[in-house]
């Protein structure tokens, strides 16, 4: 499909959801909230609409009691287009990840070098430490890597199936 197609098809289906939205709410009432929209909020983060699966995946491939999607979606939540998170407080990281005590950067370096050593995530210290730059890397290429030979279970299925929704290619 071209590009032109593809813009001319997604204009088409804002069209259906506005209508959709006028038809359950009505213009009075759709008047008088304040929905979120990112193109005139600031504030927001483009993230993969798969997002809920790959956080599933993530938190079985990390193993039992290690879970990292919590870690992985507040990376998500500061990435800009290029894909680079650039660390500078550990701790507001920690927190965002849903640490918080003594431990909490250490517990949060510990899912980091998980990620890391998952394929997520690349990495490069800096001054503020080991994890001060952070690329981000297409999940769904990783998690088609690490799939590779291997039995594909529920969780890679219903990912597959969610992408087929979406639209999403593995690259």
């Amino acid at each position: 499909m071209s590009e032109r197609s593809e813009k001319a098809g997604q204009k088409k289906m804002s069209e259906k959801r506005e209508d959709l939205l006028l038809d359950l709410w009505g213009e009075e009432e759709l008047d008088g909230l304040n929905i979120w929209n990112r193109n005139k909020h600031k504030g927001f983060a483009t993230v993969p609409r798969t997002l809920t699966y790959i956080s599933r995946i993530l938190d079985a491939l990390s193993g039992s009691g290690t879970p990292v999607s919590q870690t992985y979606i507040a990376l998500w939540c500061r990435v800009f287009d290029e894909g680079l998170v650039e660390i500078r407080d550990k701790d507001s990281f920690a927190y965002e990840a849903g640490f918080n005590g003594q431990r909490a950067v250490t517990t949060w370096g510990t899912r980091m070098k998980i990620l890391r050593e998952l394929g997520f995530i690349k990495t490069k210290p800096g001054v503020s430490g080991e994890f001060q730059y952070v690329l981000i890397l297409n999940p769904l290429s990783v998690i088609k890597t690490i799939y590779e030979g291997r039995d594909k279970d529920e969780r890679y299925n219903a990912l597959a199936s969610r992408m087929l929704e979406v639209g999403a290619k593995w690259e």
